[in-house]
């Protein structure tokens, strides 16, 4: 099973979120299963929020 997602009100940095997503696409050896797929949609997503996240405190 994939690593728990986190909760939806909790907040990561972009730089970890990526750091997540360079990990999955190395573990899955650069092709992703369906399940994988699913992971990393979500931490696109995730990572997403983060960056806009970000420019919003930066403004």
């Amino acid at each position: 099973m994939s690593p728990s997602p986190q909760p939806s009100g909790s907040v990561r940095s972009a730089a970890a979120v990526n750091e997540q997503i360079r990990e999955l696409w190395l573990r899955a050896g650069g092709t992703l299963s369906a399940e994988e797929r699913m992971e990393y949609e979500h931490l696109v997503m995730e990572w997403a929020a983060a960056v806009r996240g970000g420019v919003g405190e930066a403004a």
